[in-house]
């Protein structure tokens, strides 16, 4: 019985010594890519509040492969290439970086950059001093934006246009002015 009770014991111990060893590997792995996987959510979050998106939409999956997918000036159903198995979230990412890269006036040498290390070079565009260069013609407002963009708030605003001297409201020579007696928002003067 007491032999019995050894051996089990002896088993136990090198169960427990086998799984410490799995999990402490799962944790010298997980960690750096934890930290790597922070890295790449916080480059894009600068990333597309460069490109006038809220930075928010980084953190959800799906929508923000979409988002980039639009800023980097393409259609952004495109992100749809993710879900081919096998090599089409590749083909996607190197369609995107390749657009990408020029958007912020970078070399196809960054784009590779992109490919290939993208959390260090997507904090390298969301902090650095570039601007993003693609009109907002293609850099469209998301349903979920609660801000609404630049261009449409202007639009929409006519006091925020120009004035043109047509919509002036100096007499000019083709404008004749008005005398008090044909102002109809003058009251008339007291009779006594």
């Amino acid at each position: 019985m007491l032999s019995q009770l050894l051996a089990a014991s002896v088993y136990d111990a090198e169960v427990a010594t086998g799984m410490s060893f799995i999990f402490g590997m799962f944790a010298i792995i997980m960690i750096p890519v934890l930290i790597l996987g922070i890295v790449y959510l916080i480059g894009m979050w600068k990333l597309f509040e460069k490109a006038g998106r809220p930075g928010w939409n980084a953190i959800i999956p799906f929508y923000s492969q979409y988002v980039l997918t639009e800023i980097s000036g393409q259609e952004g159903l495109l992100f749809l290439l993710i879900f081919i198995p096998g090599v089409g979230a590749i083909i996607w990412q190197i369609m995107v970086a390749l657009k990408i890269a020029p958007a912020f006036g970078k070399s196809t040498g960054f784009a590779i950059g992109l490919i290939l290390l993208a959390p260090i070079f997507y904090c390298i565009l969301g902090f650095g001093s570039d601007t993003y260069l693609l009109d907002n013609a293609t850099n469209t407002q998301s349903p979920f934006d609660t801000q609404p963009n630049q261009d449409a708030q202007t639009a929409n605003n006519p006091a925020s246009t120009p004035e043109t001297p047509a919509d002036s409201t100096t007499p000019t020579a083709e404008t004749p002015t008005t005398t008090e007696s044909e102002n109809p928002f003058q009251t008339p003067p007291a009779q006594s």
